[in-house]
């Protein structure tokens, strides 16, 4: 006669409810850890955006050095400080990520200590750290990294390079008085002073429409996240 087996099975293991004093001083590792990396591209950012200011005053006093001087400087600093824009927007894509890290462990690690409310584990921000150190991304696209450095800093200098640009026009060598001295003036070689006019609305035209796209993206994002346990 066969016998059965009474065994009942193990009781399922409790799940862990709150981090021991070990693992707290571990994330207190971990987040000086990030502070320091977004420090570090932080400054990256900031060397960037010097570079082009820099190059935009260079260009401002050769332009502006005499009532004879070609405004083409403020044509091609137009063209390097794009070059500094997608730089930075490149760099600012991993700033983003230890930056997201470093809040998320501020909102809702220190936030609810110094509040005196305890760290729990069944936080939801607990498995979106933990998935980002698995499968590390970036937290924004290309588009979106372009958009936020244009709004934040780009679109100041692109906007005083055109103010220069046309204020030149308009008061060298004389002040302008038709139109016809108007394209007189801003041609280029073999380049008719109306197409370069045009080209130069149609450039900072463009970046304008990016920064207003890429601003709308971020808001409907932000909509359809519904929860302040995010990153990017």
């Amino acid at each position: 006669m066969a016998l059965r087996d009474t065994q009942e099975p193990a009781p399922p293991t409790p799940q862990k409810l709150e981090f021991s004093a070990a693992e707290i001083g571990a994330l207190a590792h971990l987040y000086r850890g990030e502070v320091y990396r977004s420090t570090a591209w932080r400054t990256r950012l900031d060397s960037t955006t010097n570079w082009a200011v820099v190059t935009t005053g260079i260009a401002l006093s050769a332009t502006f050095s005499s009532a004879e001087a070609s405004p083409l400087p403020m044509v091609l600093v137009g063209l390097i400080v794009s070059v500094f824009l997608l730089f930075e927007a490149r760099r600012y894509r991993y700033f983003n990520v230890w930056r997201a890290r470093t809040r998320l462990l501020e909102t809702d690690f220190y936030a609810p200590m110094i509040r005196g409310e305890g760290i729990r584990l069944g936080a939801g921000w607990t498995e979106l750290l933990a998935k980002d150190y698995c499968e590390p991304r970036y937290h924004v696209s290309f588009a979106r990294a372009i958009g936020r450095r244009l709004r934040r800093t780009y679109a100041w200098i692109f906007g005083i390079q055109a103010v220069a640009y046309y204020g030149k026009l308009a008061i060298h060598p004389a002040p302008l008085t038709t139109l016809a001295d108007l394209w007189q003036r801003a041609a280029i070689g073999p380049i008719p002073g109306g197409l370069v006019v045009v080209a130069g609305v149609l450039f900072h035209g463009a970046w304008a429409v990016l920064a207003l796209v890429t601003y709308r993206i971020e808001i409907a994002s932000r909509r359809e996240r519904r929860s302040l346990i995010a990153m990017g």
